[in-house]
């Protein structure tokens, strides 16, 4: 997806990060590595607002592949949000997309496309995307072709 396309986006998952001092680099701002420590609060906080066991016994979804644009930089005192929503579900995988907002500006900072796979963690095979998961997403997103396997 393009900047603009992601910008046109509607997310209703959506919190708000506190820039820590360690998370500063040399250079003055966020060290690009923390931004994934911030995707994956935000992921996070989807998972919960869906409903979804945050348990590690329970966890049957594994990121297969990220992608992250750093646009501007994070510095120390800016005040920022995460933003996540589900774009697509196959069969044994899905899309989430995920951008860093600047709340007083509306500017983004950064964006994070994640492709997670179903995963059976007792075999270490990847599985089908769970019917329940579909529709809590689906639902979630107002979104019923995510109800079952459209794609």
């Amino acid at each position: 997806m393009t900047k603009n396309e992601i910008e046109t986006l509607t997310f209703k998952s959506r919190i708000n990060i506190q820039v820590r001092m360690t998370d500063i680099d040399p250079l003055g701002h966020v060290n690009n590595g923390i931004y994934f420590s911030y995707y994956d609060t935000g992921r996070l906080n989807y998972w919960k607002q869906l409903g979804e066991d945050i348990s590690w016994e329970a966890i049957d979804k594994v990121i297969v592949h990220l992608k992250c644009d750093f646009i501007e930089s994070i510095l120390f005192n800016d005040s920022i949000r995460v933003e996540t929503k589900v774009t697509e579900i196959g069969n044994k995988s899905f899309k989430m997309m995920q951008r860093i907002v600047d709340n007083n500006t509306g500017r983004l900072k950064s964006t994070c496309l994640s492709i997670l796979s179903g995963c059976d963690r007792q075999n270490n095979v990847s599985i089908p995307i769970p019917e329940q998961f579909r529709k809590r997403v689906g639902d979630f997103e107002n979104n019923p072709d995510y109800h079952h396997n459209s794609l």
